[in-house]
């Protein structure tokens, strides 16, 4: 696991600094506000939605709801330029340095949009004796499409490598083997930004390097967007795909943000129809949230909380955590998890786990967490946390968890 980045190295004690400005963020999410004695502990699989957004959302629909792009009145040419607002919003929340040169697409979330690359975009660049390389222990939405795409092309004639990412002993990209294997027919690489189930920024800055200059590399963004900073202007990267619902949008929308650099321009095939323009505001309510409540901020916090976490339960000896395990303790010096900690216990069921945990009040993800073929294949609870969870909401988990720690 790579050394920490400077920004995110917040050392051994926990950022205080950041506590009033938690509270405040805290106070702004109605449904957290409305329960405090409830923790809940499943950002990376839905965020919560401040009121900003809601207010948005509910200003929208009760002053000048309409369908865009297809009337000429007044209400449906606020909506046509609501959409066309939202998608620059997008560009700049990303950094893009250069807007005139990309496309932002609306879908209903990372699964769909990495599906429509595939789809629409990649079987139209791939020739016979090409290579792919999937991230085959990452999340299931960003392997299944590329191989469907693969499996389209065969079909047709075409034959299509398609090669497993190499991963290290800590599960980041070995982008030193991603080195060896790429050659002259690699096309294009697929990549997450932090990991869905080991909580670890992949580097993607190491891939482009590694890759060389050719390639055309897909960023599954689903648990970046909104957790910590990411910059298309840093990362050379030709897709950024991620959910609005895990950025506290509402569910049922997301972006494809295309570089337009190698190859064609990206365009969904077909008859686009109906956009969700409810969706599309909230999505551009929360980016401006998450600007203003400051996305490094929250990620100092949410990795705070996770070394905070795995500190607590590396000291547990029914627990393993699963990912780096040098990474583990609060003062670690190599990189710590983005807000998201996954766990077995050694003597209980992750299901039943999950059950226990929720009947105190605490609400986590507790399954497969839907990874590809490469990875886990045993169930484990994750816990994943987000700017409105407490340094106490995980201090009372973890006196939860110590209470069961049977081999302790």
């Amino acid at each position: 696991m790579a050394l920490v980045p400077a920004h995110y190295n917040h050392g051994v004690t926990f950022p205080d600094e950041l506590r009033p400005w938690q509270s405040r963020l805290r106070e702004q999410f109605p449904i957290i506000a409305g329960d405090p004695d409830l923790a809940y502990l499943d950002s990376a699989a839905t965020a919560q939605k401040p009121r900003a957004v809601l207010d948005a959302v509910t200003d929208y629909l009760t002053t000048e709801n309409a369908n865009a792009g297809r009337g000429t009145y007044p209400w449906a040419n606020r909506t046509t330029a609501l959409i066309e607002q939202a998608q620059q919003r997008v560009r700049r929340f990303l950094g893009d340095p250069e807007p005139d040169r990309s496309g932002v697409h609306f879908v209903s979330g990372t699964t769909e949009g990495l599906r429509l690359v595939a789809r629409d975009w990649l079987v139209r660049h791939l020739r016979d004796g090409d290579e792919i390389i999937l991230p085959v222990a990452d999340h299931s939405a960003n392997t299944l499409p590329w191989r469907e795409a693969a499996d389209q092309l065969a079909r047709e004639g075409v034959t299509v490598g398609v090669r497993p990412m190499p991963y290290d002993a800590a599960r980041d990209y070995d982008h030193r083997a991603l080195t060896a294997m790429v050659n002259e027919r690699t096309r294009f690489i697929a990549t997450t930004h932090v990991h869905h189930v080991y909580g670890g920024d992949m580097n993607i800055g190491r891939i482009r390097a590694a890759a060389g200059p050719d390639a055309v590399i897909c960023l599954d963004a689903a648990q970046g967007v909104g957790h910590l900073p990411l910059s298309v202007a840093e990362l050379d990267v030709d897709f950024v795909v991620f959910s609005g619902h895990k950025a506290m949008a509402l569910p049922g929308t997301g972006a494809i943000w295309s570089r337009n650099r190698r190859g064609s321009r990206f365009a969904p095939g077909g008859w686009a129809g109906t956009p969700n323009t409810s969706g599309i505001v909230s999505l551009a309510a929360a980016l401006d949230w998450l600007e203003e409540a400051g996305v490094e901020w929250i990620a100092r916090w949410t990795v705070a909380l996770g070394a905070r976490l795995t500190d607590g339960l590396r000291k547990l000896p029914a627990y393993e955590v699963l990912g780096c395990q040098r990474s583990l303790a609060a003062d670690s010096p190599v990189q710590q998890r983005h807000g998201i900690v996954t766990f077995r216990h050694r003597r209980i069921g992750s299901n039943d786990l999950g059950f226990i945990l929720a009947a105190e009040g605490f609400m986590v993800r507790a399954d497969g967490h839907c990874q590809a073929e490469g990875g886990e294949t045993t169930s484990s609870v994750r816990v994943s946390v987000h700017a409105y969870n407490t340094v106490d909401e995980v201090d009372r988990l973890l006196e939860a968890l110590a209470r069961l720690d049977t081999e302790g």
